[in-house]
């Protein structure tokens, strides 16, 4: 279930994924736009919203077949084994690592697992580096290939970076605590 005062959570479950329907469904013919009846029969290939698949899956109505970017054999993986820090996931899905955490335990594929954490680890480097050290125009550029979380990660890292320079370049790095300018008084 999603968290509720979570926008990003929300948002990841309403990406859409291909489910086959293992039973027929009367009053549901929207799922399927290719057909002008009110109904969807059984081995009916239709793309659905994850939050509506996930319970759907669970009454045993539909199966979850995994998106193309998180299967075994994809091109996704292969660019990610190949070098990760310029892949454009967001291109494939906004919410990449999120869903990805969600579809594996109802897809009971093992390997998704593995295959994001490896993702995330790769990139993380690279999404740090460009946000430490570049320029505007070149960070707005590379974020147009990060993952919502990915984007947070180097504002973050940006902000950061920002803060520390104000404080390098503020005030005077040691300061005279106001206590110790005062003397104290003589004991009588």
């Amino acid at each position: 279930m999603a968290n509720y005062y979570d926008i990003d959570d929300v948002l990841a479950e309403q990406e859409f994924l291909p489910v086959l329907f293992q039973q027929g469904a009367e009053g549901v013919g929207l799922f399927d736009s290719g057909d002008d009846a009110n109904e969807v029969e059984a081995g009916a290939k239709v793309e659905l919203p994850f939050c509506l698949a996930r319970d759907l899956h669970v009454r045993g109505v539909v199966a979850i077949d995994v998106p193309p970017y998180f299967r075994k054999v994809s091109r996704t993986r292969k660019e990610i084994e190949a070098d990760a820090a310029h892949v454009d996931l967001r291109s494939r899905c906004q919410y990449f690592y999120e869903l990805g955490l969600k579809i594996a335990p109802l897809a009971g594929d093992k390997s998704i697992g593995p295959f994001l954490l490896v993702a995330f680890q790769t990139r993380y480097k690279e999404v740090l580096v460009k946000a430490h050290t570049a320029a505007s125009a070149v960070a707005s550029k590379h974020l147009t290939l990060l993952t919502n979380e990915e984007v947070k990660l180097c504002e973050a890292g940006q902000s950061s970076t920002a803060a520390f320079k104000k404080w390098r370049m503020g005030a005077p790095r040691l300061q005279k605590a106001p206590v110790l300018g005062r003397k104290r008084k003589p004991i009588e």
